[in-house]
């Protein structure tokens, strides 16, 4: 069976190429793409709703070509949302996709859209968390930045505030501090942009907090820069276009020490079948970033 017209929640659409092979390596299709979206939305749907959707699609599989899309699809369905959002960039207002239901995220999947890509804001365009993406240069990888994550932690919890890790379903952490106060992103990428350069004066033999290319291998970028309006993050529990189908995980704090102690990125490497066998026994455990009301420090 190639295509199937299905109803979800009272709404109709077309799946389209269901027998596709989108990682041909691991032999995974696009029904099962779509398959763990639906299987996934009552946990990854709160992430999503009200936040501009930027697609990563990939129609011909992780091994073809790829495009981002940031303007929703005039083909949409009546039912898709958008968001108006004026870029300064195109100096026109692009309306971009709102995933507010699972139907929305199977239309999405069916698009071959792999990854989820969100700003840090919802509609209302204020931050409501500060993001920190740890990326090695190699030969560091990701044993090196659970060790700067703890790092990040061990700081955090100095400053009295809870913090929050996944992996990037790739190479890297993201480190995310829950606000969901007024806090705007004049405030957040100030303190986002002193937490990398103190780390980076602590511990220059392993942290960067510098942009340049040159400065990174065998160090973590701690890269502040993802707390601004016009940039997105890699949604929690979003898939990735790599050889395998991994995704984006939150972990605990004690997993992160354990791959730290034993070297051991593969501890921190989670498919699709594997998140939903975590999600059924752990939860949400990102759940804290949807409600949790935590201020920055006074005098950033």
């Amino acid at each position: 069976m190639t295509s199937q017209e299905v109803t979800v929640q009272g709404k109709r659409l077309k799946l389209s190429n269901l027998d596709k092979v989108l990682y041909p390596k691991a032999g995974f299709t696009k029904a099962q793409v779509i398959d763990y979206y639906l299987r996934i939305a009552p946990l990854l749907l709160p992430h999503l709703r009200d936040r501009p959707l930027t697609m990563k699609r990939y129609p011909d599989g992780v091994e073809g070509e790829f495009f981002f899309e940031k303007q929703c699809p005039s083909h949409r369905p009546d039912w898709v949302k958008t968001a108006a959002v004026w870029s300064d960039q195109s100096q026109r207002e692009v309306r971009y996709c709102l995933v507010q239901d699972v139907a929305t995220l199977a239309w999405a999947a069916n698009l071959a859209d792999l990854e989820l890509h969100v700003p840090l804001h919802r509609k209302n365009e204020r931050p409501d968390a500060v993001v920190f993406d740890l990326d090695p240069g190699a030969p560091a990888g990701l044993v090196q930045c659970c060790e700067v994550a703890l790092l990040l932690k061990g700081m955090f919890d100095h400053l009295g505030l809870q913090s929050f890790a996944k992996t990037s379903g790739s190479k890297g952490l993201q480190i995310y501090l829950p606000l969901n106060s007024r806090a705007t992103y004049g405030e957040t990428k100030p303190f986002a942009l002193a937490v990398a350069r103190t780390l980076a004066a602590q511990r220059p033999d392993l942290i960067v907090s510098n942009m340049k290319k040159s400065l990174r291998p065998g160090k973590v970028l701690v890269d502040w820069s993802q707390n601004d309006p016009h940039k997105t993050t890699i949604c929690v529990y979003s898939l990735r276009a790599r050889e395998r189908p991994t995704v984006s995980t939150p972990v605990t704090w004690d997993e992160v020490r354990r791959c730290s102690r034993k070297k051991d990125a593969a501890l921190l490497s989670f498919d699709a079948q594997e998140v939903l066998r975590r999600t059924g026994e752990l939860g949400d455990l990102f759940e804290p970033l949807l409600s949790l009301k935590q201020k920055l420090p006074r005098g950033q």
